[in-house]
């Protein structure tokens, strides 16, 4: 899935529609302290072996994809949702792709207007050697 680095979204802490940037949270490690982390640990002490083995195979094919937005006027980061499913992320800039754009139509802009002034300055020499004779 293609997602665009710059966004327009609503700010909870403005409080109003500004540019985010988009950036993908980083996977940190577990909290050892937790709750759900002892009772799991104690468990794996137990008996020499695991608690409960997923089914081969089984699997998701998908991973879940935790996306932060970076409001550009507060510098603060907030989250939409618990995040999404998909199979891969790319990240591209809108700017580059009309940057390029707009300098591929000055460009071609350009050149065509150097090739109209370099026909009418053929067309006027001709027209001062025709006189000449």
């Amino acid at each position: 899935m293609i997602i665009m680095k710059i966004q327009r979204r609503y700010c909870p802490f403005c409080r109003k529609h500004t540019e985010h940037t988009v950036e993908e949270a980083k996977k940190r490690p577990r909290r050892e302290t937790s709750k759900g982390q002892r009772r799991f640990l104690r468990k794996l002490k137990g008996y020499g072996s695991f608690p409960k083995e997923n089914p081969k195979g089984r699997e998701k094919p998908t991973r879940k994809v935790d996306l932060r937005y970076l409001c550009k006027v507060c510098k603060k980061k907030h989250s939409i949702g618990k995040g999404f499913r998909i199979k891969k992320v790319e990240f591209k800039k809108l700017e580059q792709k009309l940057e390029k754009k707009s300098e591929q139509k000055t460009e071609a802009k350009s050149e065509n207007k150097k090739q109209k002034l370099e026909k009418k300055l053929e067309q006027k020499t001709e027209t001062k050697s025709e006189n000449k004779k």
